[in-house]
């Protein structure tokens, strides 16, 4: 009893001390008070020409300000593993109290430092800084028309626009160009002018976006034209599919009203002669098992990912839609599990672990594979996309203690709720021999030729979601590209059952392995395209940005490919499993 009242009086005390002490505002609340502090962070510097190139601000010899540094940390995943290094500028910067130029400190310029400068100007480096979660860009500096000479922007010029007590617009105008002489000093200056806006907060990020560019009428041709070509090819498939399946059915049922001797000089051939072997698991099962549940959780990933993002203004918030992603993808670590396990406990597996295991590392081994080998070349150019050791600890906690146990779920669920062979046609103990076949009915050739018509679907939006991130533009028409996503979708499994019907036709069974890659060969165009996208369309240059990008773009290909594969076998696998349904088996 007497414990009970110390904990009432103590919960009471803290009540009222809360309510005593003043209220914070702030950039993470975005309100602020009259001659509050506004923070400047400084983030990057980098070569215009290539993206994420980016070193710490105060890699270039700047000089900060005199106000007392305020340290910075990595508030969400996406921030550490996409380089935002803020800095505290040393700017004396309150709200609504404008400054008029001064100068905030000194630059001693020797040799070196004046060298760094030069090779930054020469390089066309560009540096970015944050005013309450606002991105603002300037220009180091700039050249004369010979080349021969070096000038430094010095002069800082801050117009911050206010509705309310919260901030809705930043801009910086570069003034005070400077000669870049040895032995000098060179003052650094700046001002803040705040001017009242009509614009809402809840808008104050369209300035960045560009309409121009990404809701160009190209972009709504393309979109009507890949859903003109659904149209088409459902339309084809259902046409020849039923009228040749009719046929089929047709035939086949008059074949069952001979005779042995009959049925034995007709001639017979098609789909339903490999009836017992159509159902034959794959080779290397447990490989493809894992394939299958890694396509299902990427594209779950993919569909809920689009769906917050069209929900949800995620460009807003720095690192915000890597988080979400990674939050997701670890989320849906059942949906895996589940389509893995079951897949390869009907197919007759019995190292289910080390399928489980396979299946939970596949993305993350090769995601993390590939940042392993970049943050190599990173970190030998002090770049700031070298990620931290605690941050790789992190992702390797994530994997380990969210990732694997939620797989296990999936697995165990999967392999109990719908891992029996319920086949409608009985397995035969020995292999039909395959018969020769037309060069072009080769599984290789149908792997080749399907994912010519899902990348043409999608190519032209693969233009604009590779300008937004190799470039300097913000995606925010997530409702294009959950179109394109149903429009891949449905054009996958239209060319998988297609290329699956005649293969079958040829009285080839190997179905399962040739229905996943001919989706999944969607990739090698996506990568093909890629080097094109480099070499004509990006002034990209140097190791690090060069590594970056093709072994970024490596595994957006390769993760793109594993859920083609994945859709374009689920939907296969049900066209087989009816087809062989409403035939009649001796």
């Amino acid at each position: 009893m007497e414990l009970s009242r110390w904990k009432i009086a103590v919960v009471t005390l803290l009540s009222a001390a809360g309510m005593l002490l003043p209220a914070r505002a702030d950039e993470h609340e975005h309100t602020y008070v009259d001659k509050e502090e506004v923070v400047l962070w400084m983030n990057t510097v980098g070569p215009y020409h290539n993206r994420q190139e980016t070193y710490k601000y105060f890699s270039l010899p700047f000089c900060v300000g005199n106000k007392k540094t305020i340290s910075h940390y990595h508030e969400t995943l996406g921030e550490a593993l996409q380089g935002v290094e803020l800095e505290f500028s040393g700017l004396d910067i309150k709200f609504k109290d404008e400054v008029l130029q001064a100068t905030y400190c000194e630059i001693e310029l020797d040799k070196a430092k004046r060298d760094a400068f030069v090779y930054a100007i020469k390089n066309h480096y560009w540096y970015q800084m944050y005013i309450d979660d606002l991105p603002i860009w300037g220009i180091v500096g700039e050249a004369d028309e010979n080349g021969e000479d070096h000038y430094l922007w010095t002069y800082k010029k801050l117009e911050i626009g206010y509705h309310g007590n919260r901030i809705v617009d930043v801009n910086l105008t570069s003034e005070g160009k400077v000669k870049l002489v040895p032995n000098t000093r060179i003052a650094m200056s700046y001002s803040v002018k705040w001017k009242k806006s009509d614009v809402k907060f809840e808008d104050r990020f369209d300035k960045y976006l560009d309409p121009s560019f990404f809701q160009h009428r190209i972009h709504w041709f393309s979109i009507f034209n890949s859903f003109m070509m659904v149209i088409f090819l459902v339309g084809l498939v259902s046409m020849i599919l039923m009228r040749t399946l009719r046929k089929d059915y047709a035939r086949y049922s008059k074949e069952e009203e001979m005779d042995d001797m009959d049925r034995d000089l007709g001639d017979e051939y098609g789909w339903k002669q490999v009836h017992g072997d159509v159902f034959r698991p794959s080779s290397q099962p447990l490989i493809f098992s894992s394939l299958i549940g890694s396509g299902c959780q990427i594209f779950s990933v993919s569909l809920i990912v689009i769906i917050v993002a069209m929900i949800e203004d995620l460009y807003t918030e720095r690192g915000s839609m890597l988080s979400t992603a990674i939050f997701v993808y670890a989320a849906t670590s059942p949906v895996n599990g589940y389509f893995g396990g079951s897949l390869y406990a009907k197919q007759g597996g019995r190292r289910w672990i080390k399928q489980m295991f396979i299946g939970a590392f596949l993305i993350p081994a090769m995601v993390c594979g590939t940042a392993f080998f970049i943050n190599f070349i990173a970190i030998y150019y002090h770049a700031s996309r070298a990620i931290p050791f605690g941050t790789m600890v992190a992702v390797c906690c994530i994997c380990f203690f969210v990732i694997l146990p939620l797989n296990l779920v999936g697995t165990i669920l999967g392999r109990n709720l719908s891992g029996q062979p319920n086949f409608p046609c009985r397995v035969n103990a020995v292999p039909r021999p395959i018969p020769e076949k037309k060069w072009f009915m080769e599984p290789a050739v149908i792997v080749c030729l399907g994912g010519i018509l899902p990348f043409g679907s999608i190519f032209i939006e693969m233009y604009f979601i590779f300008t937004s991130f190799w470039a300097y533009k913000i995606y925010y028409v997530y409702g294009f590209m959950m179109l394109v996503l149903v429009i891949l979708c449905i054009v996958t499994v239209c060319v998988t059952i297609v290329c699956t019907y005649f293969l079958l036709n040829a009285e080839d069974y190997r179905w399962q392995w040739t229905s996943f890659l001919s989706a999944a060969s969607t990739a090698v165009y996506v990568y093909m395209y890629s080097f094109y996208y480099y070499f004509f369309k990006t002034k990209m240059y140097g190791l690090f940005q060069t590594s970056f990008y093709f072994g970024y773009m490596a595994v957006f290909s390769t993760a793109l490919g594993i859920m083609c594969g994945a859709v374009g076998y689920m939907g296969t696998s049900a066209f087989v499993r009816k087809i062989y349904t409403n035939v009649k088996i001796d």
